[in-house]
């Protein structure tokens, strides 16, 4: 999942980035409404949380733009105006939801996981053989054994069984799970992926996260052996 925070104040916007990429999340940050529409525009996100008063433009501004695209993500204000009039406002032009600051970050995360699991038409539940992944409670269990993960290996075990069978390149899985570019020189992701796979496949006979040379990584259930045919029986009894 991937989160635009747009916010021209620093210190705030250090605080979400920080407290949303420690729940999992891959963060943006933009300081006014022109980085915030650049951003939308060369790139997908699941949600945008976005602060009124810009130094540029307003905030109301930049969401009615937001609002225009085809599949624009949600957007959750988060701005000091807190009257009534404000609210009532903001919501009317079309944003999702809105919190008022100062805000408590526990309340701010809960919202964001709301809006995310409202825009997400993907399951809550995602299988793969006999590993399963609660997307809601953020829970992980292979053949109905709990497995703990850091926020990054869940974000990239989502990432990759929602896209089950797929191959992902080093680059797609850095870019959505972390909030940086891939220079082609990190190791980080076969580093994760050496983390996961000691938790989910080490310890199982059977291996989901395969290598793709050359690509990069997916996961998916390897074809069961065929069952051995009942001719040699056949020809036994004979």
């Amino acid at each position: 999942m991937r989160i635009l925070v747009v916010e021209d104040e620093k210190r705030i916007a250090d605080f979400l980035s920080r407290g949303l990429q420690g729940a999992g999340y891959a963060v943006d940050t933009a300081p006014s409404g022109g980085a915030a529409l650049d951003c939308v525009h060369s790139a997908d996100y699941d949600l945008v949380v976005l602060d009124l008063m810009l130094p540029d433009m307003d905030g109301l501004q930049v969401m009615e733009k937001i609002r225009n695209r085809k599949l624009g993500p949600p957007v959750l204000i988060l701005s000091a105006r807190g009257a009534l009039d404000d609210r009532v406002k903001g919501l009317e032009l079309g944003a999702d939801d809105y919190l008022v600051k100062p805000f408590a970050f526990v309340e701010l995360l809960a919202r964001v996981r709301a809006l995310l699991r409202r825009g997400q038409p993907a399951p809550e539940r995602l299988q793969v053989a006999d590993l399963a992944l609660d997307c809601i409670r953020r829970k992980v269990t292979r053949n109905g054994e709990a497995i703990d993960l850091a926020p990054k290996e869940f974000g990239i075990l989502e990432y990759m069984m929602r896209n089950k069978g797929r191959p992902l390149s080093r680059t797609m899985i850095v870019e959505h799970v972390w909030d940086m570019d891939y220079d082609g020189l990190t190791n980080i992701v076969d580093v994760y992926i050496r983390h996961l796979r000691s938790k989910i496949d080490d310890r199982f006979p059977q291996k989901l996260i395969q290598t793709v040379r050359g690509i990069g990584y997916m996961i998916e259930a390897p074809d069961k052996p065929a069952e051995r045919s009942a001719e040699p029986v056949a020809e036994r009894q004979a």
